[in-house]
């Protein structure tokens, strides 16, 4: 049982924290390139970057049953030279440390203005090389065996779509046709570098051929996994592209709305399909201790985030 509750904790764990984590990538390129939409999604924005240090704090019940929910932790599921050199339990926690407290950081010196252009730059740059290594060992390392040289950059750009499309969600009512042809555009524009980075990261493995590969995307074709991706790339590909293809849908912030929550539901979906394989037989309880995790994860935040914008105050960058 307590297998199962890490399990799902690890789950909800990564859905929900991709939204701070793309928000946080998001505020720091607005510091360094500038620009309306900045201004535009900074309601929904900013809230969400302020949940940057809960995400790490939250990794605790990552940490707790580390070896519930990846098997190489307990000796098993990786060759032992992977084990000595890179699947340390040790060195997996640090390089997590790291990580999630520079982003924190990052996240506190964006919210209250003191992240100028520079350390905004810095700051993608660490970024960029933090999310290469915790990206592998969040969700690849449950499975070892299996490694994609575009997977960091898949990542985040989930990380940032899921920021996009949380922001169209929970747009404010004063949002006009014109910030949200803006964020639709942004939105579309992930969503395009999404799907081409999933399709092309399956076509390299087809066409390489290489049993490791093969056995991993076999494992997640079969029942019901097969369905699983079906439906994330229907309900957050397919029917968001399509929608957004619309002047209508574009410039409608109430219709944005609705594209942001398919969104939203179709990268829940896909790392599931890329998490829950890996447990075999004890997936379903992971499941669902997923999604007893999510709300309480989302109802914290939420009073976090006000809590933290709080003593944030005003940025001094728009």
């Amino acid at each position: 049982m307590s297998d199962a509750l890490f399990r799902g904790w690890l789950l909800a764990w990564i859905v929900w924290s991709a939204v701070p984590f793309g928000a946080l990538v998001l505020a720091m390129i607005h510091i360094v390139t500038g620009g309306r939409w900045g201004a535009v999604l900074a309601p929904a924005l900013r809230p969400a970057t302020a949940l940057v240090p809960l995400a790490a704090l939250a990794f605790l019940g990552v940490a707790l049953g580390l070896q519930s929910a990846y098997p190489w932790a307990a000796g098993t599921g990786a060759k032992p030279d992977v084990l000595r050199l890179y699947l340390d339990p040790t060195l997996f926690l640090v390089r997590a440390t790291v990580a999630l407290l520079g982003w924190s950081v990052l996240a506190v010196l964006s919210l209250s203005g003191r992240a100028g252009p520079l350390v905004a730059g810095l700051g993608l740059g660490f970024y960029g090389l933090t999310i290469s290594l915790v990206s592998v060992d969040w969700i690849l390392s449950v499975e070892p065996g299996f490694n994609a040289s575009a997977f960091a950059a898949d990542v985040a750009l989930h990380q940032i779509l899921a920021a996009l499309a949380f922001a169209a969600l929970a747009s404010p009512s004063s949002l006009d046709a014109r910030g949200a042809s803006d964020l639709a555009g942004l939105m579309l524009a992930a969503l395009l570098g999404v799907i081409y980075l999933e399709l092309m990261s399956y076509i390299v493995v087809w066409y390489g051929d290489l049993p490791p590969k093969a056995t991993w995307y076999l494992k997640r074709g079969a029942s019901p996994w097969g369905g699983v991706l079906v439906a994330s790339l229907v309900l957050g590909g397919i029917l968001p592209f399509l929608a957004l293809l619309f002047a209508s849908v574009r410039k409608s912030p109430a219709l944005l709305r609705g594209v942001g929550l398919l969104v939203l539901i179709g990268l829940a979906l896909h790392f599931a399909w890329l998490v829950l394989p890996a447990y075999g037989a004890q997936a379903g309880g992971a499941a669902t201790a997923a999604v007893v995790a999510l709300p309480m994860l989302l109802l914290v935040s939420g009073f976090v985030s006000r809590l933290i914008l709080r003593r944030a105050g005003r940025p001094r960058h728009v």
